[in-house]
């Protein structure tokens, strides 16, 4: 039975969609799969990993008939990446086979029962729902998303906290050395919701979102989120637990602060990384009155040295921070200026942007 007749972009581009969450190897064979449904010209493809399910579907369907197959979803895309750029693409599905043929070139690849692909049981109910448009979403994410912890023991800090609240939507995100915060209005009013979205997810939706005004539909329930645009919908299951008391962790009253270039202090602090080594990260930044000095050794006596000039008339800080961290937030972010604002040595920095209030990033002190 034929089930596909279309042009290779036309394939490839909602497979693409849906194959970023299938991993190579898992204790399920078939999590490794894509499920194809045809239902006359209309045809869908669905992913899961148990935890996230994506779904498109794209009008290439051959025939009226209806049908239902699982195949590899990383050979099938490689496929089809590897076939030139304008060619047709059948998909035939023959005794447990699906034939993918193009001009002259045939592949035949093993299938297995749609009926055994376990999918994601969708929410009966949704408490909250929030719509948006797409590149607001995906610059709210952007930048906060860094700051996601990765493989903790403390689980639910392998996440991003999504927070709709009045007309406002906002994300947190933190791995307990340091935390992104952003906030963006919305036209909508809510009550309360507070969700913590997976660390897989965020990433996978950084990838998929698109910088334009289509919009996006968030749905929340209890245990599950649902993202819908651009005829694709992601179901996730959420992060159970309590998530830190971001509002505690962020300070307030500083009076040491100064405005820098963001690219100006983005390439010392590179440079000054280049000292450092993989097992210690750790950079040493004086703050005196007009100049900010940074500088990093390492275990073979090297060492880098930065000075810049800073417009700074507060106390003398000499305080230590992990590059990483600092680099991080410098790369997510398109501000020409940050405002940097200290205690002391012991006390958290904090990181904001001139032109943006809702943003704040907090980064730990380190001992150097």
């Amino acid at each position: 039975m034929q089930l596909v007749k279309t042009g290779r972009d036309n394939l490839l581009r909602p497979l693409q969609m849906v194959s970023g969450i299938v991993e190579r190897r898992h204790t399920l064979p078939i999590l490794a799969n894509i499920l194809i449904k045809k239902e006359g010209s209309a045809v869908s493809f669905l992913s899961t990993d148990t935890e996230v399910q994506i779904m498109t579907s794209a009008d290439v369907g051959a025939g009226d008939e209806k049908a239902a197959t699982t195949v590899a979803a990383r050979k099938l895309v490689d496929i089809l990446r590897a076939l030139p750029d304008s060619s047709d693409v059948s998909l035939t599905l023959v005794d447990k086979r699906l034939t993918v043929q193009s001009g002259k070139s045939r592949f035949s690849l093993q299938t297995l029962s749609a009926d055994d692909f376990p999918t994601v049981a969708e929410a009966s109910e949704y408490t909250t729902s929030v719509e948006l448009p797409q590149k607001a979403l995906k610059a709210l994410l952007g930048m906060v998303y860094f700051s996601m912890a990765q493989q903790d023991i403390r689980y639910y800090l392998n996440g991003l906290l999504l927070i709709a609240d009045g007309k406002t939507l906002s994300a947190v995100a933190t791995d307990g050395h340091r935390l992104a915060y952003c906030q963006i209005g919305t036209d909508q009013e809510y009550e309360r919701n507070e969700v913590i979205v997976p660390r897989k997810t965020i990433l996978e939706l950084q990838r998929l979102l698109d910088d334009t005004d289509d919009m996006v539909r968030i749905d929340i329930s209890g245990s599950q989120v649902k993202f819908t645009f651009s005829g694709l919908e992601l179901i996730s299951k959420l992060v159970e637990g309590k998530f830190p008391d971001y509002t505690r962790v962020i300070p307030k009253g500083y009076k040491n602060r100064f405005t820098i270039p963001r690219e100006l202090l983005q390439r010392a602090l590179q440079r000054a990384a280049i000292m450092t080594s993989d097992k210690f990260k750790g950079i040493r930044c004086i703050v005196n009155a007009g100049s900010l000095k940074i500088s990093s050794t390492n275990t073979d006596q090297e060492e880098a040295i930065e000075e810049l000039e800073i417009d700074y008339n507060g106390d003398s800080v000499d305080i230590g921070f992990n590059v990483t961290y600092l680099l991080d937030v410098l790369g997510n972010q398109k501000s020409d200026e940050i405002i940097v604002e200290l205690g002391d040595a012991n006390s958290s920095a904090l990181i904001t942007i001139p032109d943006n209030p809702d943003f704040r990033y907090v980064v730990m002190p380190m001992r150097i």
